[in-house]
């Protein structure tokens, strides 16, 4: 299998079919988890999945985005009370090693129905065509992640996101580079400043490309989880989830 099929298959079993034994079978037993509330290894999932089961919970996929021996699921979980609430998106990343999901990231955010811009946090264009295009793609977001976000050339916004059409996720942030630009004054004059400090995974697939950056909400330390469409050099379209990053985990691990 692919590590496409093989992240795919191993949702499927722990959220799907609540299987244990095909969970074994796909997950490494050294299963390294940067979950917050999960402890690391394989075993402590094998042995919630019959309180997931119990729990009602479901998992609907929107994306999936794989590079190599990373692969991206940009999801919703329903009944997710075990996770926290009772509908969340999330972002998880995993990396597959042979054969079997050897790590695991993930991001979950509350779901938001009323939103800024009208959109829901988890529609929006799902093909991944211009494939040809990945490792420029790529780049481009790169050098957005190094200038805009992370705040060295933050005027060359336009040479990144799109002046005519920017389709917008988040749900307090509107359409188009005038919604961002005023999302972003008002989250500053509100204390809750958005700041990026480093960005250790970066995952591109033709038209899309996620990335995974540590950073500050404010002065608390925030996971930034974010997804990005280009169209002909530029991005137009974005969705993304934000949580807190807690001093304390079940390992040492740590978020990233």
């Amino acid at each position: 299998m692919t590590p496409r099929e093989i992240a795919l298959s191993a949702v499927q079993a722990i959220f799907a079919d609540f299987d244990q034994a095909k969970a074994q079978s796909l997950l490494a037993t050294d299963y390294i988890q940067h979950n917050v509330g999960v402890p690391t290894g394989a075993e402590p999932i094998i042995g919630f999945i019959p309180a997931l089961k119990e729990s009602g919970i479901r998992c609907t996929i929107h994306r999936v985005i794989c590079e190599g021996d990373l692969v991206v699921l940009h999801g919703t979980y329903e009944n997710a009370q075990a996770f926290g609430g009772d509908t969340l998106v999330a972002f998880d990343v995993f990396r597959v090693e042979d054969g079997k999901v050897a790590e695991h990231w993930d991001n979950l955010q509350p779901h938001v129905t009323q939103t800024a811009s009208g959109h829901g946090m988890t529609d929006g264009a799902a093909d991944i065509k211009d494939l040809d295009k990945t490792a420029s793609n790529k780049v481009l977001i790169e050098g957005f992640v190094r200038e805009v976000l992370q705040g060295r050339a933050p005027e060359r916004v336009t040479d990144y996101i799109s002046t005519t059409h920017y389709t917008q996720h988040n749900p307090l942030v509107a359409d188009g580079l005038d919604g961002l630009g005023a999302a972003m004054q008002a989250f500053a004059e509100a204390g809750q400043a958005m700041t990026y400090a480093r960005t250790p995974l970066i995952v591109a697939e033709g038209n899309f490309v996620f990335t995974a950056s540590e950073g500050k909400l404010g002065e608390i330390p925030t996971a930034f989880f974010d997804l990005f469409r280009i169209e002909d050099g530029k991005i137009v379209e974005h969705w993304d989830t934000l949580s807190t990053i807690p001093d304390d985990m079940p390992h040492s691990n740590g978020k990233f």
